[in-house]
């Protein structure tokens, strides 16, 4: 019986190493999966901005996630996490209700995203980052 429970004991000993060891991981850790495309950064929480100027308010909710293949990017993007949501905020209210009626507007605030995020890397850490895309995985506007 003694060593059933022993046996047990590392079986769940050693389930929960390899789990602390996946959660720390950098792969993880960026929020995302691996592979050939690289990690997903998940900037959370989602983004909720007013936009479209005077009259009547509305409102924008966006999860985003960028695409990133370089290591020194994803610590850049996590080092300047504060400094990348401001610019984001910033860029979604300017935003007027004919771009964001369109499928092509939309397109070019993701492009203008991707854009900014870069030229912000960039200037802060000297180097040319490595942003490869921002996904938006969910978009939703209450006009």
């Amino acid at each position: 019986m003694n060593t059933i429970m022993g046996c047990r004991a590392k079986q769940v000993l050693w389930m929960l190493l390899v789990s602390l060891c996946l959660v720390h991981s950098p792969v993880f850790a960026a929020g995302g999966g691996g592979g050939a495309s690289g990690p997903y950064i998940e900037l959370k929480p989602a983004f909720v901005v007013n936009y479209g100027g005077v009259g009547k308010i509305k409102y924008l909710k966006a999860d985003i996630s960028l695409r990133v293949d370089d290591p020194k990017a994803v610590e850049a993007v996590n080092h300047h996490m504060p400094l990348i949501r401001n610019a984001l905020v910033l860029l979604f209210s300017r935003q007027t209700d004919e771009a964001m009626a369109s499928v092509e507007g939309k397109e070019a605030m993701r492009q203008d995203s991707l854009t900014e995020i870069n030229r912000l890397l960039a200037e802060e850490t000297g180097e040319q980052a490595a942003i490869n895309d921002v996904l938006f995985n969910n978009l939703v506007m209450q006009k």
